[in-house]
């Protein structure tokens, strides 16, 4: 029998400094310092963001980090713009992904009951949960490497399908968002951009 705690235990806020190193002093990058990201804090990165929160724990999420220069001259002639140069230059760049196929590991990640009958008939309902799930996944990605000491420069400025042809054909993986992975040049940052109040864009009901 499953046993909890007599009172619940109170989360404690994280420190000021966690706040600042996550988002209110975190900055997107464009560009980077001639620095290489080990590889064990990619790593640790898409093993910490795979506790983030999915819906019933579908984790779609998949990830590709270009770093040789033969994936990156792979993934150039779908950049678009001034996304060219910058991801070039960068140290790494994920492509984060969705698998539509996400439900077919639905018993390991999900023993609790067998929810791939949602998924398995329903192409439409599959896609957008693993869409859904994996953008959130990609948030959470983001937000590891940040926690790891990493800068990102996220981008949706790409050609979804020449990636997935470049990267994923006759798979059932997708791509959804490129993330440029480094140590920041904080000397070569825009003027930081203003955001929206509470009031401007929520409500309570």
């Amino acid at each position: 029998m499953l046993k909890f705690a007599e009172k619940p235990i109170e989360t404690p806020a994280i420190s000021a400094t966690a706040l600042d190193q996550l988002f209110l002093e975190a900055r997107t990058h464009n560009i980077f310092l001639n620095k290489p990201v080990p590889e064990t804090l990619l790593r640790e990165a898409v093993e910490i963001a795979g506790w983030g929160p999915t819906s019933a724990n579908t984790l779609p999420a998949r990830y590709v980090f270009v770093r040789s220069k033969e994936a990156k001259e792979k993934l150039k002639p779908a950049l678009l713009g001034a996304n060219v140069d910058k991801t070039m230059a960068a140290p790494v760049t994920a492509i984060a992904c969705y698998d539509t196929k996400f439900f077919e590991h639905s018993p390991r990640l999900f023993p609790h009951m067998d929810v791939r009958p949602w998924f398995s008939g329903n192409a439409e309902f599959a896609e957008r949960t693993a869409f859904q799930n994996g953008t959130l996944q990609a948030g959470y990605l983001i937000l590891a490497l940040r926690a790891l000491g990493l800068d990102t420069g996220p981008m949706t400025g790409f050609n979804n399908a020449a990636v997935d042809e470049a990267f994923f054909a006759r798979t059932s993986v997708k791509s959804n968002i490129l993330i440029n992975i480094g140590y920041g040049d904080s000397e070569k940052l825009f003027a930081r951009s203003p955001r929206f109040k509470f009031d401007e864009i929520a409500n309570i009901a």
